[in-house]
């Protein structure tokens, strides 16, 4: 590292006596320092510090007020990661004094009265160790914030893939794309609410929207249908349910793990009337019992090819009324709670158009 480079940096000297100050200010600028902050009150030091950022501390450590020691405990409660390193000056050489200025951050130590060459080259070591320090940690920083980008970037392609291929089922069933960002959001907040951290959130966030890819698989007849479906064509349409949980098996990652598990069980019913298996109570995952109440609340407030929209009390009134059956009991006491930013989500991607008020069963 070039002199030149050096020569510049802040060193903060603390000293009560005006003499050493003078004195070290005098060697240093005639070793070609030029940035040099001197401070005799150190009860002043941690106020310089923050002004300054300096790369390098000359201490003193008998002075009033606070000693180097008191000084140097001031300095690393700051919890700096980047805490420069401190020379300290003193005229003591007893081996207990000088460990216990070691224990509390000295990294080197200069005895007075000072030698010129003596200080010129442990300041210019430790100066030169702090900045290859630094420019360690400012890479480090870097590349920590390239990869902070590059997740999030793709985050966020990953979340838009995912929208798309839940939409794909979802546009053959003449819906939009708006109820897969309600339920992802919508299934998000009801997963926080019950516990799950903020990387299972994010999970759901991601896994939700593809809890109907198997209506890919359903016939367009039947998918489309403006009337109710006979029974050969409601056995037709539960099929969706394993059909979805097939077309994302086989992968071991978390997120597509949990899509599987929602495609299957979404549809499964607290008291053991669903479908496809018939799983109840809390044989049911979590996660398909956090999507069943969002989905519903989102396929009655929203008109169908089959339907009109229902008011938001009338769907309030019909999850209350299948608590214990339809619903974990526990999943509807949040989802009440959460009714406030669920309705938030829903009226932030709400359909285009005026929302009909006439009541007519879900599918």
């Amino acid at each position: 590292m070039s002199s030149e480079s050096l020569s510049s940096r802040p060193i903060l000297i603390v000293d009560d006596e005006r003499v050493n100050l003078k004195l070290l200010d005098n060697q240093l600028r005639r070793a070609g320092y030029e940035n040099l902050v001197l401070v005799r009150d150190p009860r002043e030091v941690v106020a310089r510090y923050r002004e300054i950022q300096p790369d390098l501390i000359l201490l003193d450590l008998s002075m009033p007020h606070l000693d180097g020691f008191e000084v140097m405990e001031q300095l690393k409660a700051l919890n700096d990661p980047l805490l420069p390193p401190v020379i300290v000056l003193t005229a003591q050489q007893g081996q207990d004094y000088l460990l216990r200025a070691f224990e509390v951050g000295a990294r080197d130590f200069v005895t007075k009265p000072f030698d010129r060459n003596e200080l010129r080259m442990r300041v210019q070591n430790l100066l030169e160790v702090h900045l290859a320090h630094r420019i360690t940690h400012d890479r480090k920083e870097q590349l920590e914030e390239r990869v902070r980008s590059r997740t999030a970037e793709l985050r966020k392609t990953r979340f838009q893939v995912v929208q798309r291929l839940g939409r794909a089922s979802e546009y053959r069933d003449e819906e939009t794309g708006k109820h897969i960002l309600r339920i992802s959001y919508i299934t998000a907040i009801l997963a926080k609410a019950l516990g799950w951290s903020d990387d299972e959130r994010d999970l759901m966030l991601h896994a939700s929207p593809m809890h109907d890819i198997g209506k890919i698989g359903i016939p367009d007849a039947i998918l489309r249908k403006p009337g109710k479906l006979d029974a050969e064509e409601w056995a037709i349409m539960k099929t969706h349910a394993p059909i979805g949980a097939e077309l994302l098996e086989g992968d071991e990652s978390r997120l597509l793990t949990l899509a599987h598990d929602i495609a299957l069980t979404h549809h499964e019913r607290w008291d053991g009337s669903g479908y496809p298996n018939g799983l109840a109570g809390e044989e049911i995952p979590q996660s398909g019992r956090i999507v069943a109440i969002a989905d519903v609340f989102d396929a009655l407030t929203s008109e169908r090819p089959y339907k009109e929209a229902w008011p938001v009390d009338s769907a309030l009134d019909l999850i209350e009324r299948e608590r214990e059956s339809h619903f974990d009991p526990k999943v509807v006491d949040v989802f009440f709670d959460q009714i406030s930013a669920v309705t938030q989500v829903r009226e932030r991607f709400a359909e285009t158009g005026p929302e009909a008020e006439t009541h007519a069963p879900a599918r």
